[in-house]
């Protein structure tokens, strides 16, 4: 328990609590060097290592301790005390202490550990608890006169949604939660984008660090890693990618909390740079509530802390399992349930043999100690309680320690660096144990020696581990290549005058007109960078060509039937919408400076505006004369279902309103190039083949596959838009598309036809003028709404006579969007009923 001077200041309390990147830990030690002595309880080794490191930086090695299971670092009088929190050394007294996230004191596992700091550890002068924000309602609880300071992220985190693990951005890192799922992410980006690092809880710091710097240095893009970097590892990274969210806990595979998610996801991002988050691979897209509350930092509050009883019986083993299973007794706090540590010593005091040894308090001491050995080998409980009860026998027999010989002979089965990444993953464990046992001051004759050959072969090892992940995960030529690129502005490149690129001498692909096309590469990797060079190269050519483009006058352009706009011979965009009046173009590629590029797309729109405005005068007039109210009553509506329909209506659907127009209505129509036809009213000049190219180029969005005959009858799907026809010159006619100007030319020649049995015969002679089949002839006068006169006799012409009327064909509605949308009700209104002309009677003359 520490002391103060008498009259000093009473020791400060205070929980530092905020999201991920609120640089807590970073106030931590810079309010740890503050003081003259310090300790600060870590959640990981590797970030122990990393702080270490930091703090050996700013007062020497001299000064700094470095206290975890496996590795301790101990100058003779050190000031500042870098831990794991299983290993903080409480007895030392010191000026400032520090518990990193204090979360975890809910955590099934380690929870009881991180609640025992919150509880006892304290500094003289200062005391820093650092978490989550979640934390504040249960140390408000726990510990009613702690100073709660809340800290806001330095910048945002956003959700991107799902990425494929090939279209990730750059300097992201993805998290999977078994090495194998991290092993085959990192295997796949090694193909497709050049290599990734690999960061894992079990790897040694060694290995670990020097992961991190091929990240951190740029020649890797990509860090595969499990949920080790949610612990305060400071990296670059700018997007977190979720491989999946659910985990082995160590006794069922569940769902991540959101709190979990939201300390992973948290790492993107680093002090102003705003960060983002999403899934990948077979991971489903998270819930829009989870999202937001990862987002906004909002989690459920902790509701207790993992407690265990600290104040342990010794009198007797009974009285030991008693004493660890004894409930809390305050508020807040919940036992723990129960650990390996437990349930190792539960299983060693069934052994009759260890139960005969544990008479005294010094071996019960040792037997519970010994039952806190870490499994850093992850094998059956049944091995790790062997390999304990070993240890404990060795340290109740004879000279009390375990035999040099015993651990000689482990060190000498794992002095070995063959062997694949697996093979030295496993042998860097068992090191971790032999670690373990070496930095327990009294377990060995000689601990000194063991620490350090133990540190030796885990340095052997982990720089092994590293090339050989490196090997397995990383495309050093091509890594290599994409890195030169983002910093090499003098590739030799050029453009032929035919389009062909070269980079550095090989060809890597064509330049027409503002796209590029890149060869295939031997691999998909190369192919990549080798586009990636030729993007580079070609990006003062680009400018050029954009500049030019935007430029142009009307003369280099054209447009073509199916949508393509062409400058100078080359396809540069395409049609995607709008009206004729407002176009929408899309310009083809991606290459160029996104405000060049903008110009280009508006040359683009102005040129097809132009053309239409030219080659669909007749539509545009219409439309004029109709939207500025120049036309008005019957005439105009059936100008508004012209222009719905495209230019082209079938007749049968206005026919009472045709019959009823007067004189001056048709004369009217007339003069805005309307032409009342036989079976059709259309637009004369829309049938021109100019008219038609641009006409169609608008349709081709609306009938993306349907590519008619414009000079005979072809098949008309039902659902088939009117103006999708009218481009094409065409009208519905018997589920035929038929040519407008070829229905006109068909009542030109009935009316000449010879009459027979009250009918008209179209001859085979003027069928064959049209261009028509038997079939289709038969096909287009029905729908027309002729019928047989009489039945013909065998080898006599068929006579056509027409009914007197027909129901017209389904027209489709107006579109919603339509400009003349408010027009459209004028269809479903009666016609006006026409007052009858009064005839003056003449005055009779009078004689």
């Amino acid at each position: 328990m520490s002391h103060r001077p008498t009259g000093a200041a009473p020791p400060r309390l205070v929980a530092a609590l905020g999201p991920t990147n609120t640089g807590k830990t970073h106030l931590a030690v810079e309010r740890m060097l503050g003081h003259a002595s310090g300790m600060i309880g870590l959640p990981l080794r590797l970030l122990a290592r990393e702080i270490y490191d930091r703090v050996v930086k700013a007062r020497g090695a001299r000064s700094v301790a470095l206290i975890t299971g496996e590795e301790k670092i101990i100058p003779p009088r050190p000031q500042y005390f870098i831990c794991t929190v299983e290993a903080m050394p409480l007895s030392r007294e010191v000026e400032f202490l520090a518990v990193d996230e204090i979360q975890l004191c809910a955590d099934p596992e380690r929870g009881h550990v991180f609640t025992h700091r919150l509880l006892h550890a304290r500094g003289t002068a200062e005391t820093m608890l650092l978490g989550a924000a979640t934390m504040a309602p249960l140390i408000r609880r726990l510990l009613p006169h702690a100073e709660i300071v809340t800290r806001e992220r330095f910048s945002s985190l956003t959700y991107s949604g799902p990425k494929k693990l090939t279209r990730l951005p750059r300097r992201s890192a993805v998290v999977a939660f078994s090495a194998d799922q991290v092993y085959a992410i990192a295997e796949l980006i090694r193909r497709q984008r050049g290599g990734a690092a690999v960061v894992m809880g079990s790897l040694s710091p060694r290995t670990r660090n020097a992961q991190v710097e091929l990240y951190q240095s740029g020649e890797v893009d990509f860090l595969v890693a499990t949920d080790a970097i949610g612990m305060g590892l400071n990296m670059d990274v700018d997007h977190v990618a979720f491989a999946g969210v659910r985990k082995f806990d160590g006794r069922r595979t569940r769902f991540l909390t959101p709190q979990e998610i939201g300390q992973i996801a948290g790492r993107a991002g680093r002090f102003q740079r705003d960060g983002t988050f999403g899934v990948t691979g077979e991971a489903e897209d998270l819930d829009t509530d989870l999202v937001e509350a990862v987002q906004e930092h909002r989690f459920e509050p902790v509701a207790g802390a993992e407690w265990r009883n600290a104040k342990l019986d010794f009198s007797s083993l009974a009285a030991l399992q008693r004493s660890l299973a004894e409930p809390p007794s305050r508020e807040g706090l919940k036992l723990a349930a129960e650990a390996l540590d437990e349930t190792t010593l539960r299983r060693l005091a069934e052994d009759p043999d260890v139960a005969d040894r544990v008479r005294d308090h010094v071996a019960l001491a040792r037997l519970w100690d010994v039952c806190q050995t870490p499994d850093f080998r992850k094998v059956a409980t049944d091995d790790h309680i062997r390999l304990a009860r070993d240890f404990f026998f060795h340290l109740t027999t004879g000279r009390r320690r375990i035999p040099d010989d015993w651990i000689a002979k482990q060190y000498a089965h794992l002095d070995r660096t063959d062997g694949e990444i697996d093979a030295l993953a496993a042998r860097l464990a068992s090191v971790r144990t032999l670690a373990y046992v070496a930095n327990r001051p009294d377990w060995l004759v000689d601990p000194a020696e063991w620490q350090g050959k133990t540190r030796g072969l885990e340095d052997r090892l982990s720089d092994t581990l590293h090339e050989k992940l490196m090997a397995r995960f990383v495309d050093r030529r091509t890594s290599a290549l994409m890195r030169g690129l983002r910093v090499r502005e003098d590739l030799l490149a050029g453009v032929a005058d035919d389009g062909a690129v070269t980079v550095e001498g090989h060809f890597v692909g064509k330049l027409s007109g503002v796209s590029f096309e890149g060869v295939q590469g031997a691999t998909v990797l190369e192919e990549k960078a080798l586009r990636a060079a030729a993007r580079q190269a070609l990006g003062p050519e680009i400018a050029r060509r954009l500049g030019r483009l935007a430029a142009e006058p009307d003369e280099a352009f054209a447009l073509t039937p199916d949508g393509a706009v062409l400058w100078r011979g080359e396809a540069v965009g395409a049609l995607t919408g709008g009206q004729p009046a407002q176009p929408r173009v899309r310009l083809f590629g991606d290459l160029g400076d996104a405000a060049a590029r903008e110009r280009a797309t508006r040359r683009l729109e102005a040129f097809v505006a132009g053309e239409s405005a030219s080659r669909l005068g007749a539509l545009r007039r219409l439309e004029t004369a109709v939207a500025e109210g120049r036309i008005k009553g019957l005439p105009r509506g059936i100008a508004y279902r012209l222009i719905e329909n495209g230019g082209v209506l079938e007749r049968a659907q206005v026919r009472g309103e045709v019959k009823s127009l007067s004189q001056v209505e048709r004369r009217t129509l007339r003069s805005l190039g309307v032409r009342i036809g036989a079976f059709a009213l259309f637009l004369p000049a829309l049938l021109k083949p100019s008219a038609r190219a641009i006409a169609q180029a608008f349709a081709v969005r609306e009938a993306p596959d349907w590519r008619p005959s414009i000079d005979r009858p072809s098949p008309a799907p039902q659902a088939l838009p009117a103006r999708a026809l009218a481009a094409y010159g065409l009208m519905r006619v018997g589920g035929l598309a038929a040519p407008v100007a070829q229905l006109e030319r068909l009542d030109e020649l009935l009316r000449a036809a010879p009459k027979q049995n009250g009918g008209v015969v179209l001859s085979d002679q003027a069928r064959e003028e049209l261009g028509w089949s038997e079939a289709d002839a038969r096909a287009i006068l029905r729908g027309l709404g002729y019928a047989p006169a009489v039945k013909p006799k065998e080898g006599q012409p068929m006579a056509w006579r027409r009914r007197a009327e027909r129901a017209p064909e389904p027209a489709a509605r107006p579109a919603p969007h339509s400009p003349f949308a408010a027009l459209a009700a004028l269809k479903d209104q009666p016609a006006p009923a026409r007052r009858p002309r009064r005839r003056r009677r003449r005055k009779a003359a009078v004689a």
